[in-house]
């Protein structure tokens, strides 16, 4: 046995509960080996890049389930249709209009497909430091001051949970001629219970990127692509898919996909009724909580937020001694709760309708619990709050020209002034503090110092420990890239 299957089967026979992703959170038990059904395009099991049959069929019928024109299966992940997404609507050097915390995977499209990003910042929630919504003004001043953009795209919900206004974005995007792409990867349960947001298909967006094993009962990797649309082409974003997702397409994903989406039509209210009054109950009792803060309602209507996902449980320290990482260490070490991520001032637990009353119930008192701890003890050292908010970048050149640019090393408290070659960000959630091209600041700096004192991870450098930075050369720079590239403040 390897250690790697080793090491999964004793977890999995643990006491330790999953508050993260996937959204089947290890409690479906069919009893059949997934080896006894993983094929390959065999005759009577269709073709996912060719699809005619079977796969055809269960397509079309999610399309009629979710409400749209094409529906497709992903089994490389919101990634996979991300990337197809963004360049099956540009062509190579387009400008777009990005949100500035949307996932490393929409970059990644940036960088291949050579696009020139303007970019508008999140606003900011400052009680709990966590990002906000994006404004629809911010949308259409950007697009005022850019006729040429080609595309949109945003991230709604956010890790948090925070739902952006998508269907007034959409209006304003659509008197452009242009399309909305929406990575909803976080929502994809939105619009199944009247307890949830409504999803960005039915708020007006040309494409919408779901991952159904963040939060429904699905495997991970598994993630749908939906297009309701009269602008986009479509040929061009399946011509895409081809290219980005394996050849060699999972039968055990595919089938999960499906097995989640019968369920889903099922059993769909037998699965959200009870969850949507077990976190009710959670967040009524919130109140016994004298330090610990959660993320609710009053945030709503602020700051660009339209609505909030009640599936993802903010539980903030601002304010206290604590730290999110630290936070995350004593629910997992002390409590046996593995949380989805930590951040500066807060920790994530993700639920999902196949979390047990018991696990919510588990979670609850451990907040309690640590709650009561932090009035009986009364440290009054507080942290330093550390603010999540997004920096607004100042952009030198593209990300293609950037990444391939002559390069040197650099201390990063010795680089500000000179220009990135490297990505730099939390992984959780995936956004980018830095990208290549962009201008290091002090603030940026700063803000990768507080995160790596915080025991944050900051990815994204050739340097693990984050020391060092690879910086475009001074010559290079002066002969090579662009006069007066320029980031849209918006």
């Amino acid at each position: 046995m390897s250690d790697l299957y080793k090491k999964l089967i004793e977890y999995s026979n643990s006491d330790y509960y999953p508050f993260h992703m996937p959204g089947h959170k290890r409690n479906i038990e069919d009893g059949v080996s997934p080896f006894s059904y993983d094929i390959t395009e065999i005759d009577g099991f269709d073709n996912l890049h060719n699809p005619q049959g079977i796969l055809k069929i269960a397509m079309e019928e999610a399309a009629d389930f979710y409400g749209t024109d094409k529906t497709y299966y992903l089994v490389n992940g919101s990634t996979c249709g991300l990337l197809s997404a963004i360049c099956g609507v540009t062509s190579r050097g387009d400008k777009i209009l990005v949100a500035r915390n949307c996932h490393k995977a929409v970059y990644n499209a940036i960088y291949l497909n050579e696009l020139t990003p303007v970019y508008i910042n999140p606003e900011y929630i400052e009680m709990y430091g966590i990002n906000g919504g994006i404004s629809p003004e911010a949308v259409q001043y950007g697009l005022a001051e850019n006729p040429d953009i080609k595309a949109v795209i945003i991230t709604s919900p956010t890790y948090e949970g925070v739902v952006s206004d998508v269907q007034r974005i959409a209006e304003i995007v659509h008197k452009k001629g242009i399309p909305l792409i929406v990575d909803e990867a976080h929502g994809a349960h939105f619009g199944l219970h009247k307890g949830f947001p409504q999803s960005a298909v039915k708020s007006g967006a040309d494409i919408v990127i779901q991952s159904v094993h963040k939060t429904l009962p699905s495997l991970t990797q598994t993630a749908l692509l939906h297009i309701r649309s009269d602008i986009v082409n479509v040929s061009e974003v399946e011509r895409f898919l081809h290219i980005y997702q394996s050849s060699s397409p999972s039968y055990v994903l595919m089938s999960s996909i499906d097995e989640c989406i019968n369920k889903l039509k099922s059993d769909g209210l037998f699965l959200f009724e009870p969850y949507v009054k077990r976190l009710e109950v959670m967040l009524t009792h919130e109140k016994q909580l004298t330090h610990l803060k959660i993320a609710g309602r009053e945030i709503v209507g602020k700051n660009a937020v339209y609505d909030l996902d009640p599936s993802k449980i903010v539980i903030s320290v601002r304010g206290t001694s604590y730290t999110g990482s630290r936070l995350y260490r004593e629910m997992l070490e002390k409590y046996h709760l593995q949380l989805e991520m930590a951040a500066g001032d807060y920790a994530i637990a993700m639920t999902s309708p196949m979390d047990t009353e018991d696990g919510l119930l588990r979670l609850f008192m451990a907040m309690v619990e640590i709650d009561r701890d932090m009035r009986i003890y009364g440290d009054d050292t507080k942290n330093e709050d550390v603010s999540y908010m997004i920096p607004k970048p100042i952009v030198m050149e593209n990300i293609y020209k950037a990444t391939h640019s002559d390069t040197e090393e650099s201390l990063i408290e010795n680089a500000v002034g000179k220009i990135s070659n490297e990505f730099v960000y939390l992984y959780p959630p995936g956004s980018p503090i830095l990208a290549p091209g962009e201008l290091i600041t002090k603030e940026i700096v700063k803000l990768i110092n507080d995160y790596k004192a915080s025991g944050l991870s900051v990815e994204g450098l050739h340097d693990t420990s984050a020391e060092y930075i690879r910086i475009i050369k001074e010559e290079f720079r002066r002969i090579n890239l662009t006069k007066g590239y320029y980031h849209l403040n918006v």
